[in-house]
């Protein structure tokens, strides 16, 4: 399923996209019905997706070998809401989602790199990138929770 970053990418993108409805439509439920419980499902879904996305946005970008601009707006449109799906789409037309993992070094020199090394041992063991990406955002998460809501719990 996720042969390529593009499909990657695209996925969490429009995943992201998902969860702000959740989040609105609960703010929505929480509003008319006044049922919080709805936010709090909608917000604890968008916040894992978000952090899984950005996550993406990171390894796709460091396999793409984007520069601090397209990859600081890959992440920061998560923020805005459904801006992941022009960002994604933005990213495809310039050609920034063209090509296949890098599992493998090549006569570039960005290859002797740690970060493009390390990106390498990862891409080779699927499952275990897969695990430690899911690892890491749950334990952001679990903080972010313990922290709080941004504003405090009001």
């Amino acid at each position: 399923m996720f042969r390529t970053p593009l499909n990657l990418f695209r996925t969490l993108a429009i995943a992201e996209a998902v969860s702000w409805t959740l989040l609105i439509g609960g703010l929505v439920l929480r509003a008319v019905a006044d049922l919080p419980i709805a936010v709090t499902i909608g917000g604890g879904i968008h916040g894992f997706v978000f952090l899984a996305y950005a996550a993406t946005a990171v390894l796709v970008a460091l396999n793409q070998r984007w520069g601090v601009g397209p990859t600081a707006l890959a992440v920061v449109s998560a923020v805005i809401p459904y801006a992941t799906v022009p960002t994604e789409i933005w990213l495809q037309r310039t050609g920034r989602l063209r090509g296949a993992w890098r599992r493998e070094p090549t006569s570039d020199p960005r290859d002797g790199r740690a970060i493009d090394r390390l990106l390498r041992f990862f891409l080779r063991r699927p499952w275990v990138l897969a695990a430690t990406i899911v690892v890491a955002v749950a334990l952001v998460f679990v903080v972010l929770l313990v922290v709080g809501p941004p504003g405090g719990k009001g």
